[in-house]
């Protein structure tokens, strides 16, 4: 099977009340080895200033516990003294049930991170922690969603999964991704499939 990389993974009404009901996963990875992606419809109550001032708070108290001290140019900007920038205001989403205190940022394509993946010609991965004290300030990615946690599959896995009708797949679309509300992604994602969802049926078979 070619590689799903770059695609969307969308969930078929065969999944019931599966933990990927209705969920659209981009796939970040997929060859031999497995694939691993994120979901990006799956909201988790927390905002993602909330989340950043977590961080923030947990990065405080170890560098007391540690008595560390840094020189002043080398501290992060406090989330309280950014204000509170639209962009904080959407809410962080869970990639999926593996790591979930682990962060990742699907972004439009930006590099000077220290750990970054290219998708496409303008979707990239970062999972470094320097993006996410970035997000909010001017030396943020144009547009980004942060997810915690990923969905993997091993090897052959998702491929006996697509075969089941567990899911179909269309190209990664990056309005959807940045500009679609996340109640709306599964719905977008469908039509883009050209299918009616009062229509699906857990038998639709692949063209």
């Amino acid at each position: 099977m070619d590689s799903l990389e770059n695609q969307f993974l969308i969930a078929m009404p065969s999944l019931g009340n599966d933990y990927f009901n209705k969920t659209v996963t981009y796939i970040c990875e997929h060859n031999d080895e497995g694939a691993m992606g994120l979901i990006i419809n799956m909201p988790v109550n927390i905002t993602l200033h909330d989340l950043l001032k977590q961080i923030e708070e947990n990065d405080n108290e170890q560098a007391s516990e540690n008595k560390a001290t840094l020189e002043p140019e080398e501290k992060p900007a406090s989330v309280e003294n950014i204000g509170l920038d639209h962009s904080l205001e959407q809410l962080v989403l869970s990639g999926g049930p593996i790591s979930q205190n682990r962060g990742f940022v699907l972004h439009r394509t930006q590099s000077g991170w220290n750990s970054s993946l290219a998708l496409s010609d303008d979707i990239m991965i970062t999972t470094s922690k320097d993006i996410l004290l970035a997000l909010g300030t001017k030396k943020a990615p144009e547009q980004f969603v942060v997810t915690l946690g990923y969905a993997g599959w091993g090897p052959g896995q998702l491929e006996t999964e697509l075969q089941a009708n567990s899911w179909l797949t269309i190209d990664a679309d990056s309005d959807i991704l940045f500009n679609t509300p996340i109640e709306q992604r599964w719905q977008k994602a469908t039509e883009k499939l050209g299918i009616d969802i009062a229509h699906l049926s857990s038998d639709i078979g692949h063209a």
